[in-house]
C-alpha cells in the first residue's frame, strides 16, 4: 500500500495495512531542527515571511526531505497568500489583514478590514490566485502520487474573525448584530469553495478545515451558535467538497464535545485532532467512529516537548491499540509539530 492508500483506507473508515502516519503543520523551526537530522543543507532560523525566494525553496526542500525520512503517508500544505511587510513585527495580506508574524511560528490576524458591520458592503473579496498553490504544487511534485497531499485552509469561523481583527469583536456581533455575521460568513464562505476547486485542481486529495471551535474547558460558541452562525456554512463547504468526489476534516483543538454530533452532521469525512487533555480518543471513536475518521491524539503540550522517547513510544502504542481496531484512525500529534517538541520525540 502507498502512503496516499492508507490515507484514504483510514478515510473509509476501514483497516489499512498499518496505522497511517501524517501532520498536520511543521513550522520554520521545527522543519530545520527535524531537517538537521538528515541534512547540513538548511536555510537560516527565521520566519517565512523574512526569507528570500531562494531560502524559502530550501525550506520547503528541507520538509520534503523530513516527510520522507519520517515516512509520512500524507503531506500538508497551506495557501500562500502574498504578503508585504508592515513594519518588523506584521505583514498584511492579501484580503488586507494585519497579521502579526510570531516566535510560535502561526501569524495571527490583528486588523482587518472589517471593522465595522457597515465595512463588509465595501469589502473587496480577495479570490485564490494560481501563486497561493505554490507549496502545494511543490508538495505534489516532490513527492508524486504516493503521498496524499493534504491542504490545510482556515473555515468561515476563522476566516471571519481575522477579517475583523479578532474573535472577540465577531462574537460580540453573534448578540448584536446576527445578520451581519452570517452575511460575512458566506463572504468568506464563498471564498473557501473557490479555494477547494483550485486546490483540487493542483493536486489536493483532502482539505483541512482549521479553525479552533473550542478550548479545554468547552466550546468558545453554545451548540445553538454552532448550528445557526456556522453549522450552514460547514454544510456548504463539505458537500461541495464531496461534489467533486473529495475528502475533507474538521480541526478543532480542545473541547468539542457540545457540537461533536453537529461535526458530523455537518457532513465532514473526518475529525482532528482529539486533544487528550479534554477528550478521550477511545470515547470519540466509540461514538463517532461509524461516522468519521479519527486524526491525532498524541500530545504535544507536555509529551514531545518534555517527555522521554520511551514515553512516546509507549504513548503511540497505547493510542493505536485503542483506536485503530476497525480501521479509520490516522496517527498524529493532538496538534502540531510546533517550536517546543524535541526533534528526538
Amino acid at each position: 500500500m502507498t502512503g496516499k492508500d492508507r490515507m484514504l483506507e483510514a478515510f473509509a473508515r476501514r483497516e489499512p495495512d498499518r496505522v497511517p502516519v501524517w501532520e498536520m503543520a511543521f513550522n520554520e523551526e521545527s522543519i530545520i531542527k527535524l531537517g538537521a537530522l538528515y541534512t547540513d543543507d538548511l536555510p537560516p532560523m527565521k520566519f517565512a515571511q523574512q526569507m528570500t525566494m531562494e531560502e524559502k525553496v530550501k525550506l520547503l526542500t528541507t520538509l520534503f526531505t523530513v516527510a520522507r525520512e519520517l515516512e509520512l503517508d500524507g503531506i500538508s500544505s497551506i495557501g500562500l497568500l502574498g504578503t508585504e511587510p508592515v513594519d518588523d513585527e506584521h505583514v498584511r495580506d492579501g484580503w488586507g489583514r494585519i497579521l502579526r508574524v510570531s516566535e510560535e511560528g502561526e501569524a495571527t490576524a490583528v486588523g482587518g478590514p472589517v471593522r465595522e458591520p457597515s465595512d463588509l458592503k465595501g469589502l473587496e473579496a480577495y479570490h485564490p490566485q494560481p501563486t497561493d498553490f505554490l507549496m502545494l504544487m511543490a508538495a505534489a511534485g516532490n513527492l508524486g502520487t504516493d503521498v496524499a497531499q493534504v491542504l490545510v485552509q482556515p473555515g468561515p469561523f476563522r476566516e471571519s474573525w481575522s477579517l475583523m481583527g479578532s474573535m472577540e469583536k465577531l462574537l460580540y456581533h453573534y448578540i448584536k448584530n446576527p445578520s451581519f455575521v452570517k452575511d460575512l460568513a458566506q463572504v468568506v464562505t464563498d471564498y473557501i469553495l473557490e479555494v477547494v476547486d483550485m486546490a483540487y485542481d493542483n493536486g489536493a486529495d483532502i482539505i483541512g478545515l482549521d479553525g479552533d471551535l473550542a478550548f479545554n474547558q468547552t466550546t468558545l460558541i453554545s451548540p445553538a451558535q454552532y448550528e445557526e452562525f456556522i453549522f450552514p456554512y460547514h454544510q456548504q463547504i463539505t458537500e461541495h467538497a464531496h461534489r467533486r468526489g473529495k475528502l475533507i476534516f474538521k480541526h478543532s483543538d480542545g473541547n468539542m464535545w457540545p457540537i461533536m454530533d453537529g461535526i458530523a452532521d455537518a457532513g465532514f469525512d473526518g475529525f482532528h485532532p482529539v486533544q487528550p487533555q479534554c477528550m478521550d480518543i477511545g470515547e470519540v471513536k466509540k461514538r463517532y467512529g461509524d461516522r468519521l475518521c479519527i486524526l491525532g491524539n498524541i500530545d504535544c503540550t507536555y509529551l514531545l516537548p518534555f517527555g522521554s522517547e520511551e514515553e512516546v513510544a509507549e504513548s503511540v502504542k497505547e493510542t493505536i491499540r485503542v483506536a485503530a481496531p476497525g480501521g479509520g484512525y490516522i496517527i498524529s500529534s493532538s496538534n502540531s509539530i510546533h517550536p517546543g517538541v524535541k526533534p528526538e520525540n
